[in-house]
């Protein structure tokens, strides 16, 4: 019997002999029966009789249980973890709980992703003015458009490196307004805040507009487009990221969850991808855990379905 297989064994432990049996079947087309009992310290006539009996109810709700959680995993980009898959497994049908799901993921060595440590990256010009910190992080006050985070970061390719700007409504925590570019000119900030004011068409009197103290955020075009558009700015410290946490979350899960676990060898290649990536993945399909694990789109289409859902009963 392969070394391998039996060191994953420990006689006597709970689930020996079923996992035992299963190895035998497995290698019975390269080892004799009698040979493997002997040296799994299981009974031959016992392995004979688990092959003839029927599988139990438990054992065959804890194979489609594993069968559902590797779809699951897998349909996530293999970046899900037991939370999720929880949701997940509920939403079709199925009475577990999350420690069930953590165990079923460790047998099938199956792993979610997490974030890597942060680092500050915010260059500081002290030449500019810096607005007061309006959001004090508190940036879901329960309506949409109330509060709207952005923020730039680094991606690099076999081509150099590409710049990316978003604008996420910290309300339903979906990315509103985003550009990619290999600059970082402040246009670069200028055509995400651009996009979200295009996709949310009418905005309220107040729209709370937080950043870092990036010299694109604190430039006199930003504050010119800001006053033009009734956007109020709000600025938090430096190299405080708590100050700036919801978009520092945003890209930790860009990056940890996608752009790190792919080659990029053109800049061509990552601006599509990451597009992709932000509006059907992230925006349209990826469970947040802040707004009960479901995507930001969903989350805004709820008052919406609601009024339908009440119309068609009335």
């Amino acid at each position: 019997v392969p070394k391998k297989s039996v060191a994953l064994l420990r006689p006597g432990s709970i689930g020996y002999e079923r996992e035992a049996f299963a190895l035998m079947l497995v290698e019975k087309s390269n080892f004799s029966v009698t040979r493997m009992a002997r040296l799994l310290e299981v009974s031959r006539s016992g392995f004979y009789a688990w092959c003839k009996r029927v599988p139990s109810r438990r054992a065959v709700r804890a194979e489609r249980i594993e069968a559902k959680v590797a779809w699951f995993h897998g349909e996530s980009d293999e970046v899900s973890g037991a939370p999720r898959i929880l949701v997940d497994l509920r939403e079709d049908g199925e009475i577990i709980s999350r420690k069930t799901v953590a165990k079923t993921m460790r047998r099938l060595g199956l792993r979610g992703i997490c974030p890597k440590k942060w680092r500050t990256t915010t260059i500081v010009d002290h030449a500019d003015a810096y607005p007061a910190d309006a959001a004090k992080r508190l940036w879901d006050t329960g309506t949409l458009n109330a509060v709207w985070v952005g923020d730039v970061t680094y991606l690099r390719t076999w081509e150099g490196w590409l710049y990316l700007a978003t604008v996420i409504d910290a309300h339903s925590r979906r990315v509103i307004g985003w550009a990619i570019a290999d600059h970082m000119r402040t246009d670069l900030v200028e055509d995400a805040l651009r996009m979200a004011i295009t996709l949310r068409g009418e905005l309220p009197a107040k729209v709370v507009f937080h950043t870092d103290r990036g010299t694109q955020y604190a430039s006199a075009q930003i504050t010119k487009f800001a006053t033009e558009n009734g956007i109020t700015r709000s600025m938090g410290l430096t190299g405080i990221c708590w100050d700036n946490a919801m978009a520092e979350s945003f890209f930790a899960t860009l990056k940890t969850e996608f752009y790190y676990r792919r080659v990029w060898p053109t800049k061509a290649r990552a601006k599509r991808e990451v597009g992709a990536w932000i509006e059907d993945r992230y925006n349209r399909r990826r469970r947040h855990s802040s707004i009960g694990q479901i995507s930001p789109v969903t989350f805004e289409m709820q008052p919406c379905n609601q009024t339908a859902a009440d119309q068609e009963a009335a």
